[in-house]
């Protein structure tokens, strides 16, 4: 698909817009002011293949954390700050690669453009972040209720006194947790704007449905070509967070690398225990660096000939099971041997040629 091109915003050691690829962030669920614990878990997001980190800034003791907490990750860091104004420039003085604001509620123009000008001397991108739960009252009003035509403008409208300011240092995100409303207000949004956006579905829920509605309202926001940077917002563990963009990405095409694990949804045919099998490869896989498909078959009548699409795979019977390349059987053996065996054939092929 053809990506939009956007201006090139560059964020610590990252840069998103014109043609580089799409960037997944994520944001931390710690106490910033922990830093032990904010920088343990943002190794783990960026191990998880997290790009770009977002903590909360509610308090000074927060934004004096950044500093610290910069001397320990390699990603860049942004700052979400809400309401004050000092709390933005305490975070970009303490090291924060970017900062989020709604410029609608930090309040007067001065304390705007002491951020804005803080921002300018350091070059520190702005994010503008509007979502559908703080829209202001004219703009619910003059749609009358809160809408893409709304989101969008309120973004337009805090942008332009920011720009009016001198400054275009600038990221934009519009977010909602109506999927189709988010969708909409993107498809406005693009043909109005060339500065980078950063895409999600706010508030989306757990795991289960934050996937489901993130899987569907990003697919349908990229698949326009639409978006520089993602998160996939979850109430869980932010590992999800990056799990589910990367498959996102993945399944777009915006994204190479990384095993994807096909697996059959079993039927009265299965004669192993086929979930807890397809589980532990899709684990079993997460450290191998290869771009192919594995698939995990419950039939060894069927399975090799449904797994011909995939790279490699393996199909279970009654205690025994088989080893298969592109649909043709290479081997047979106990289904203990199943797992062993699969990873070093993938080992074998990370090393330079299968087995």
């Amino acid at each position: 698909m053809a990506r939009r091109k956007t201006k090139e915003v560059t964020i610590g050691n990252v840069t998103i817009g014109g043609t580089h690829p799409v960037a997944i962030q994520s944001m931390t669920n710690t106490k910033t002011q922990d830093v032990a614990a904010t920088v343990a878990q943002i190794k783990k997001l960026a191990a998880a293949g997290c790009q770009i980190v977002r903590c909360a800034v509610p308090t000074e003791e927060a934004a004096k954390a950044l500093s610290a907490i910069k001397k320990e990750i390699d990603i860049p860091l942004v700052a979400d700050i809400h309401f004050d104004y000092r709390l933005a420039i305490a975070a970009m003085e303490n090291g924060a690669d970017k900062i989020r604001i709604n410029p609608g509620n930090i309040g007067a123009k001065e304390r705007i453009q002491a951020v804005v000008d803080t921002a300018k001397e350091r070059n520190i991108p702005i994010r503008v972040g509007v979502n559908s739960g703080s829209l202001e009252k004219e703009l619910v009003e003059k749609y009358h209720g809160v809408t893409a035509e709304g989101l969008v403008e309120s973004a337009l409208n805090n942008v332009g006194i920011i720009e009016a300011m001198g400054y275009d240092n600038l990221v934009i995100s519009i977010k909602s947790s109506n999927v189709l409303m988010c969708v909409k207000a993107h498809e406005l949004i693009a043909d109005k704007t060339s500065y980078p956006l950063h895409v999600g579905i706010t508030e989306a829920g757990t795991v289960r449905s934050g996937n489901i509605k993130s899987a569907l309202g990003l697919g349908l926001i990229l698949y326009q070509g639409i978006g520089d940077t993602i998160r996939v917002s979850l109430t869980g563990d932010p590992v999800e967070e990056i799990l589910s963009a990367k498959q996102i990405l993945k399944t777009l095409g915006l994204r190479k690398g990384g095993i994807e694990v096909v697996s059959c949804p079993t039927c009265g045919r299965t004669q192993i225990d086929l979930i807890s099998l397809a589980n532990q490869v899709e684990a079993m896989v997460a450290d191998i660096d290869l771009d192919i498909k594995v698939a995990v078959m419950g039939c060894v009548v069927n399975g090799p000939g449904e797994a011909k699409e995939a790279d490699i795979g393996i199909a279970g019977g009654i205690g025994e099971g088989l080893l298969i390349r592109h649909g043709e059987v290479i081997r047979k053996m106990p289904e203990k041997e199943l797992l062993p065996a699969l990873r070093d054939e993938l080992l074998a092929i990370q090393n330079g040629g299968a087995k």
